[in-house]
């Protein structure tokens, strides 16, 4: 499912230039409009923008709310996708309609905002099971992703929710890029949830946007403290043998259910 990744440093003006354009032209035209005519489904509408609200709610976003949200269509190959600038009060107007494929079915959809569709629609399909991709800016863990450094597991809630080993790296490709996608992917950990963006952000995937939210938050919060820790000599990392022991304690826990006087 990962495939090879490929590395990229050094562009003189013009040639910031013309990958710049020859980016945004080809998720435009990936992006293009089909001329279909449908009609969007309100409540999946409705459902992207309360997860955008609660991305902002959550706080693991940075100052200006840039990001992007997608939910994958049940039965359908299909995905709705923020199109805003900003998922701070993002409008309903904003997402639109997209193919799995990259076509646009419904909507406008700026060239910052199509440059970005292409590692959405690798996660799903990538992974049959995830529902809800992710991406933000969200500032520590981005200061990871900018420093070309992993998130250790050095918090408990990263071992009880299913990154037992951190979070990677995905190495730098200009954004949208058949290599940013591929370095995407050869860096996913089977099993793990998230992704940090070298120079750019982070990617988190999951079965519901529940789920991805509550991972968005907890890679933000092991970021911030791993620099905060940085002071007093560095993170720790839980040892190997006891990520398990946690995880396994955290399903005991939930399997008991909420404990009622």
């Amino acid at each position: 499912m990962n495939r090879p990744a490929i590395g990229s440093r050094g562009y003189s003006r013009k040639m910031i230039v013309d990958v710049t354009s020859s980016t945004f032209s080809a998720a435009l035209l990936r992006c293009r409009t089909k001329g279909l005519g449908g009609v969007m489904d309100k409540d999946l509408v409705d459902q992207v923008v309360d997860v955008a609200q609660r991305i902002v709610a959550s706080g693991a976003i940075s100052a200006n709310g840039h990001g992007n949200v997608s939910l994958r269509v049940p039965g359908a190959q299909e995905m709705y996708f923020t199109a805003g600038p900003s998922l701070r009060s993002h409008s309903p107007s904003a997402v639109v309609r997209i193919g799995l494929d990259g076509t646009l079915l419904e909507g406008d959809l700026p060239p910052i905002q199509g440059a970005v569709v292409a590692m959405h629609t690798a996660m799903y399909a990538d992974h049959d099971d995830v529902g809800c991709v992710l991406h933000t800016h969200s500032p520590y863990a981005t200061a990871f992703a900018v420093a070309h450094r992993p998130i250790g597991c050095w918090l408990e809630a990263l071992a009880m929710f299913g990154l037992p080993s951190g979070v990677p790296i995905a190495s730098y490709g200009p954004r949208g890029s058949d290599q940013a996608v591929a370095n995407i992917r050869a860096a996913i950990t089977p099993g793990v949830p998230a992704v940090l963006l070298a120079n750019h952000g982070v990617l988190v995937f999951h079965r519901t946007p529940e789920l991805a939210i509550q991972i968005g938050g907890i890679v933000e919060e092991a970021a911030q403290a791993g620099i905060n820790a940085e002071v007093l000599g560095g993170p720790v990392e839980i040892p190997q043998e006891l990520r398990e022991a946690a995880l396994q304690r955290a399903m005991l826990f939930e399997q008991h259910g909420t404990a009622h006087a």
